[in-house]
Order: C-alpha cells, then sequence, then structure tokens
C-alpha cells in the first residue's frame, strides 16, 4: 500500500517544525519538502547573530543529514511556479511535477517595500536571510552612516545589526509617533527611545520619508517636512507581507490585505490544503512570531494523524533585548482606566519603565509592559495566564516585595501543571517538571534536548530553570547553579577555577571551562571575576563588566557622560573645590552634590575625559568609580571631630575605609557609611556595609541597601575595635564577592544564604569554615594592586586612543549633542 504524500512548501523556521512534529509522532506519511533558498531550514529569530561571528551551520535547525535521517525529500532552490488542485500537483521551477495528498503552505512573507523613488538604488536592502545578510556586511565595510527605515521589532534588530558591523552612525527612521507602536506605549517608547539614543542610535520620529537620492548609489534620504540626512547605505524593515501568491494563483481565497484564510483547523478553502505561519491568516490576524507559527504546525499534525487540536489564536506576549535593553509585553498592555487600574513606576536616570494593569478590585493582573528590566517577565506572564490571584500589594510587582525579591503570586513552583512554559514548543510545567522527576533531567541543555523547551525564542529559558531547580529541591537532589550554557559551572566554582590556573582574560578562561562562543550572560559574569581577582585596569579587559566601563564613566541623557572624583568620607579641602569648579567652568559641566557626599559633573563629551582626567588628577583627585560594580562611597557624619553627639572621629575612619576598599571589584556596587553615634546621620544602617560608633567601640551593621527595595542592614559584631571592625569587613566584602551571583547586591545575597545572619556570622566572626586568613589574605593582595584606572588611561596612549567619538577625527566631538540652561547651569536638550 502506497504512503499518503504531504508536500511542504517553503522550509523556514515553521515548515522545519511541521515536519520536526510530523516525524515524531508517526513514519506513515511520504514528505517532500520545497524550499527556494539554497539552504536548509535556519533560525531567523537570532538572525543578527550572524554578524557577532555565528555561521550559517551555526544557525541551522539540523544537520544535513537530519532529512534523510526522517526519510524525507528535500529541494531547495527550487520554488514551487503553480498548483493544481484539480489534479493534487505541484510544478516546480526547475521543472519537477509531483503529486500529493495533503499540501502544506508554510511561504511565510515578505519585507514590506515602500514604493519611493530611488529605492532601487546600490546601498539599499532588506533585512530577511542570510543572503541579505551577506549583502549587508559587504557594503557596510565602505559605509559610514547607515539607516534603518522601520522602527519594530525587526527594525530595531536591524539597527543592531549595522552597529556590530561597526557603523556607529546608525539612524533609525520611524513614520509613527513612537517605537513599536504594537508592543509598548506612548511612555514606555519614550523611555526605549531614551536609552537607545544613550546608546549612540539615532532615532527620528514621525519621518516620511519621499525620496532615497544619489546618482547610481544612495546618498541621502529627503523627508516630507523638507529635511534631509545623508547615509551610505539603508536597510528597509517596515514590515512584513505575508507571502500568498501561490494560494491566489491556485483559487484559494486569501484576505483584503493579504494572507491565506484559514479555520481553526489551518485549513484553507480546499481542505486537502493547509497554511501555516505568517501566510495564514486566521481571524483577520497574521501572526508575526515564531510561536504561533509552531502551534498552527502542531495543529496540522493532529489533523492529518485524526486528532483534536485546534488553533484559537495566540498570546502575542514577548521578551526581547533590543541593542542590550530589555523590552517586553505581555496580556493585554493596552487595557486604561477605567477599566482596569493601572501602577506605573519610572526611573528616567536607570532607564526603566514599568507598567501593570490590574483587574478594579485588585485581584488579577491583565498585562504590561517592562522596559529597561524585565526580570519578572515570565512569572507575570505565567501570573496573567493562569489567573493567579495577586499579592495583597500588587505594586510588589514592578517595586519589588518588602525586604526581599520581587513575587508574583507564590512562584514558579505554585504554578499549575497545565501551565503553559514554552509557548514555541507548546511545553507545560508537568512536562518540565516529569522529565526532572521521571527522566532524571538536571540541566537546560539536556531538558532541551528532553522537551524541546528553550529551543525557540529562548524567553523562557529562566522560567526553565527556575522549575527544573525548584523539582530538584522538592524531590530532595543537591541543584547546581550554572551560570549558562557555556559554563556548566556556578560563579562561585569558575571564581575559584580562575584563580587557581592564574587565568587572565576571558578566551582563555572559556578555553579551560567553557565550551562555544560566550554569550551577554557569561561575558560579564567571567569578566566580574576577572576583576575581582586580577585587579587590573577593566578598560584593557576583552569583555567588560558593565557598559559604563567601556569609556570610565556613566553615560548620561544626550550622550554625554558624567565625571565623578572620589571625594573620601566626604572630606574636601577648599583648594580641591576650586579646582573641580574651575574644572566644570572649562568644560561646560553641570555639577551636583550627590547623596554619596562627592560631587558630580555632568555633560562631559567621551573626548573630553581624559582631558577632564588629567586636571582632577593633578590636583590630587582619583576616579570614583561611579561606573564599576565596585566600592562607590563611605558616608561619613562630621562625629566627634565637629558634633557635640560624636563619640568617636567617624570622619577619619570612614576615610581609612574608603581608601582601603576603593576600586575594588564586586559582583555588583558596594555602598558604606559611618556615623559618630546612634543618631545615625550617615544613614549607615542603609548601606551594604555600616559602622555606627558606640561607647565601647563600633558596630558593624551589613548587607542593608536603599533604592527601590530597601532593606535595613543586619547586626555582624558589636561594640569592636577598629583593626577588629576592618579584619571583619575583610572577611565579609572577600566573602561575599567570592560566594555572590553576578549583579546580586550583599541584602539579596543574605536573604538566599541558607542560614542567613547565623550563617554569616559563623564565618566571619566565629571562622566556621577556617578560611578567615584566606579571606584576608586576598583582600590585602586587592588593596595592595589597587590603581586608578583615570589615571591609566591617561598615561597610556593606546587606551587614551579610545577616548573619541569618531575614529577617524579624534578632536571633533558629537555634533548631536545639545545643550540648553537650567538655573545657570547646561542640561542636555531633547
Amino acid at each position: 500500500m502506497l504512503q499518503p504524500t504531504i508536500i511542504v512548501i517553503g522550509n523556514g523556521m515553521v515548515g522545519y517544525k511541521f515536519c520536526e512534529k510530523l516525524v515524531s509522532k508517526t513514519s506513515r506519511f511520504n514528505v517532500i519538502v520545497f524550499g527556494e533558498e539554497p539552504r536548509r531550514a535556519y533560525d531567523r529569530v537570532h538572525l543578527s547573530e550572524y554578524f557577532t561571528g555565528k555561521t550559517a551551520d551555526d544557525l541551522s535547525l539540523s544537520a544535513s543529514s537530519w532529512y534523510v535521517e526522517n526519510s524525507i525529500t528535500l529541494h531547495l532552490d527550487d520554488p514551487i511556479q503553480e498548483i493544481n488542485r484539480a489534479e493534487k500537483t505541484v510544478h516546480s521551477l526547475k521543472g519537477l511535477n509531483l503529486q500529493y495528498d495533503y499540501l502544506v503552505l508554510a511561504t511565510g512573507s515578505a519585507p514590506f517595500v515602500p514604493d519611493i523613488p530611488g529605492i532601487e538604488k546600490d546601498g539599499v536592502f532588506v533585512y530577511r536571510t542570510i543572503e541579505d545578510l551577506e549583502l549587508i556586511k559587504a557594503y557596510a565595510a565602505k559605509s559610514k552612516t547607515g539607516a534603518v527605515m522601520g522602527g519594530g521589532l525587526l527594525g530595531l534588530e536591524a539597527a543592531k545589526a549595522l552597529i556590530d558591523l561597526g557603523i556607529e552612525d546608525t539612524h533609525v527612521i520611524e513614520f509613527a509617533p513612537r517605537l513599536m507602536p504594537r508592543q509598548v506605549d506612548v511612555a514606555g517608547s519614550e523611555m526605549l527611545r531614551q536609552k537607545l539614543k544613550q546608546l549612540g542610535l539615532n532615532i527620528h520620529l514621525n519621518k516620511s520619508t519621499t525620496n532615497i537620492t544619489g546618482e547610481h548609489a544612495v546618498k541621502a534620504l529627503r523627508f516630507n517636512d523638507d529635511t534631509e540626512l545623508a547615509v551610505d547605505m539603508l536597510v528597509i524593515s517596515a514590515g512584513i507581507r505575508p507571502r500568498d501568491e501561490l494560494a491566489r494563483l491556485a483559487g484559494l481565497q486569501v484576505g483584503m490585505r493579504g494572507g491565506i484564510l484559514v479555520n481553526e483547523k489551518m485549513q484553507t478553502s480546499d481542505d486537502c490544503i493547509f497554511a501555516i505561519g505568517e501566510c495564514a491568516l486566521y481571524d483577520g490576524m497574521i501572526y508575526g512570531l515564531v510561536a504561533p507559527g509552531y502551534d498552527m504546525a502542531e495543529v496540522v499534525v493532529s489533523c492529518v494523524t485524526e486528532g483534536d487540536k485546534a488553533f484559537y489564536g495566540f498570546d502575542m506576549s514577548t521578551k526581547l533585548k533590543l541593542i542590550g535593553v530589555d523590552v517586553a509585553s505581555f496580556g493585554d498592555p493596552f487595557v486604561t482606566e477605567p477599566d482596569c487600574r493601572t501602577i506605573v513606576f519610572e526611573d528616567t536616570h536607570k532607564g526603566i519603565y514599568k507598567r501593570i494593569n490590574i483587574t478594579n478590585d485588585g485581584k488579577y493582573l491583565l498585562g504590561g509592559i517592562l522596559i529597561g528590566d524585565a526580570d519578572a517577565y515570565n512569572i507575570l506572564l505565567q501570573t496573567v495566564n493562569n489567573k493567579i490571584v495577586l499579592p495583597p500589594d500588587p505594586e510588589d510587582l514592578v517595586l519589588g516585595a518588602r525586604g526581599g525579591e520581587a513575587n508574583a503570586g507564590a512562584g514558579v513552583m505554585s504554578l499549575p501543571d497545565d501551565a503553559l512554559i514554552c509557548s514555541c514548543e507548546a511545553v507545560t510545567k508537568g512536562a518540565i517538571c516529569a522529565a526532572v522527576t521521571d527522566g532524571g533531567v538536571t540541566g537546560i541543555d539536556t531538558m532541551k534536548k528532553c522537551t524541546k523547551a528553550g529551543t525557540g525564542c529562548g524567553g523562557c529559558v529562566p522560567l526553565v530553570k527556575d522549575l527544573i531547580a525548584g523539582t530538584m529541591k522538592a524531590n530532595g537532589q543537591y541543584v547546581k547553579n550554572v551560570i549558562c550554557e557555556h559554563f556548566d559551572r556556578s560563579r562561585q566554582e569558575l571564581y575559584d577555577l580562575v584563580k587557581i590556573n592564574k587565568l587572565k582574560n576571558y578566551d582563555l578562561v572559556l578555553d579551560h571551562f567553557g565550551k562555544g562562543d560566550g554569550c551577554e550572560v557569561c561575558k560579564p559574569v567571567v569578566a566580574s571575576i576577572l576583576s575581582s581577582l586580577w585587579n587590573d585596569v577593566i578598560v584593557k579587559q576583552d569583555t567588560i563588566q558593565d557598559s559604563n566601563d567601556r569609556f570610565l564613566a556613566n553615560i548620561q541623557k544626550g550622550g554625554t557622560y558624567s565625571v565623578v572624583p572620589r571625594i573620601p568620607g566626604g572630606e574636601i579641602t577648599p583648594d580641591k573645590l576650586i579646582v573641580i569648579g574651575q574644572v566644570a567652568k572649562k568644560y561646560g559641566l553641570y555639577t551636583k552634590i550627590t547623596g554619596g557626599q562627592r560631587i558630580d559633573l555632568f555633560g562631559a563629551h567621551v573626548g573630553d575625559l581624559p582631558l577632564i582626567w588629567e586636571e582632577l588628577i593633578d590636583a590630587g583627585f582619583e576616579s570614583g568609580h561611579a561606573y564599576g560594580k565596585a566600592l562607590r562611597t563611605v558616608k561619613s557624619c562630621v562625629g566627634s571631630t565637629w558634633c557635640r553627639f560624636g563619640l568617636h572621629d567617624s570622619v577619619s575612619f570612614a576615610i581609612e575605609v574608603e581608601d582601603r576598599y576603593k576600586g575594588v571589584r564586586s559582583p555588583h556596587k558596594l555602598k558604606g557609611g559611618v556615623s559618630g553615634c546612634i543618631r545615625e546621620c550617615a544613614e549607615a544602617q542603609s548601606k551594604d556595609f555600616g559602622i555606627i560608633a558606640t561607647e565601647k567601640g563600633w558596630n558593624l551593621y551589613v548587607c542593608g541597601n536603599g533604592g527601590s527595595k530597601p532593606q535595613h542592614a543586619q547586626l555582624l559584631a558589636a561594640d569592636i575595635d577598629k583593626e577588629t571592625c576592618i579584619k571583619y569587613l575583610d572577611r565579609f566584602l572577600m566573602f561575599y564577592i567570592k560566594t555572590a551571583d553576578q549583579l546580586t547586591r550583599t541584602a539579596t545575597w543574605l536573604n538566599k544564604m541558607e542560614g542567613g545572619m547565623s550563617y554569616l556570622k559563623n564565618v566571619v566572626v566565629n571562622d566556621s569554615l577556617g578560611i578567615a586568613d584566606q579571606l584576608e589574605e586576598e583582600m590585602q593582595g586587592l588593596v595592595n594592586t589597587y590603581h586608578c584606572e583615570w589615571k591609566e588611561a591617561v598615561n597610556d596612549p593606546a587606551l587614551r586612543k579610545r577616548f573619541a567619538h569618531f575614529v577617524n577625527a579624534v578632536d571633533e566631538k558629537d555634533p548631536n549633542v545639545k545643550f540648553e540652561t537650567m538655573r545657570g547651569q547646561v542640561k542636555a536638550s531633547w
């Protein structure tokens, strides 16, 4: 008996997924696939990684032998030209004429290219295939200025690609009044715009391109407001159009604006022909994400194998990292009052915007938007999808729970077993937990192979990891905390291995203990470890711990930088005050006294940074490390020197402590305080470490922090002398540096520590682990190797050359930086 034949037209991600799901369920079909590209299916979701070192083979969804091993006939570079529905045949470009029993259209979409005069010129590209990327890459080698037409998801991905190719002068042109109008609201879009502008991307909103000028190649874009932008190349990413031309020729029903009409079984107007992915139009909607396409593929597999699965729409929640900025929307992000209650958190300094919409009775989460910090996305999405009752204070969802971590509902382990964790592969919580309990899965790589969870867009991976760890813990198993898929070790384990093997750069660490090319998770972790161990100049590293480390300064609005010299204990001489004033006047900087008793100088051009540092260094100043994950300040009151209530000299002690730990790199920033009496004017108990004078000596408090999740420090030792206090601080800080996860504040570190303060006190004060001498010795080593990073950058010609806005014109300043006057000083103009 002959096997029924299924022909799949399209070998993209969705077409491949259909084949994968079909062969995993049955072998009774003869499967034939036609693809118009010359290569087998590859990952378009991570297409931009082609510019950061990944090859076409790396992006491929399968080995070349996969089709043969699964008895699938693959025809590449041979698009189907015609469908004959009466005879149930297809005819290909290369002359193949084959009969089908079922036909699956997975033709995807094509870039929308607007009809603009000059669109055909050299230097104009679309951003869709690997071949497109190869053309862009070749042309970018001779270009200095690039533009992307389109400010949606794909447009911002294309902009990142141009930046990765070394085109620092990259522009995004958007017709709408805001970026990503389908995913984020007006306030969130503005926050995203500001973040991207700080990272060097030029955003142009409300711009309609009327002409692309240039004789043979693009030279400039002309807009409807009579302005013009000179560019060397243009990438079109203004949307997509469903590939429905074959369906139209075959007489299948299509939508008025395109797309092949399908029912809940993905059947077209011909019961034997199905459409899936971006070419399919269901209930008036084209789904432009991969996860709905995968769900559609599974529906068709169910239909041809006599199952009952159907498609009734799909949740379009999404989480992305665009040019290093987290962007997420979930549930219904646009529902407004009075149909709901809205809670908004906005931090313009850090570039964070969070909005959640909850029911008017405060019981359920409806949706939301996250910009700049999307760590809570997965659990918030699950809270919406599973109608989990909110905590009594729903604002904790954006601010974080009092004294601890943000927690939506009761956490991931409390989700129902049928909660959909991986929407791309339709993997539930129950399936993931079963893989751990029954299948012995203990890591994310094994879980991907076992259930496919996390192999699509990858957005669910943090939640999958939490489920693996939670299930293992519930089963009484040892939970191993690994950094990422490239390092099968915890930060603490890698820290010890790097130290023992005396490895000094990222590539050596990756070669010895990692695999693959690394990622945005492990690179800053390794950079942190290297900084904490060897105390070398941060800008000499191939990978850096934090984006601000690149220029040893904090990037601010308008593309300028702030300069924060160290002022230990807040004590400063009149002469040094005068120098700061002179420098500020000379370079036109805005000055402000910070909450940490320092003076911040805002508005510095990147090229002026070494000149400013030079003058400050000559006056005796050093880098304040305001840009780094390191000690920031040790705040002090005036203590017994001037205050009638002061018991001890808090200023001298604060200066001694700050001078001791300055430059020490750690998993997160560190702040300290020294108060001369219990009146606590230095607010020491809100710091990572706080010292308060008593009649008998000093009380040492640790693991506090302010910010959006304030937490008081806890008493580590009482009535101790200065020498003992320093000794305990050495031990405490080194223990934190060695054992904390990356980007974990001391307060969170303590909250997660088994045994809490009792355990920490035993380690630091009672030396229960027998490592006190080692911790003190390692801290002394860091103290002995301190160097001012500003001074190193100023005195090293190779490092100094990096501080230029234009590589080929060192003395030129960024022409886009504008200022306006405010209260007699300057501020960034937008």
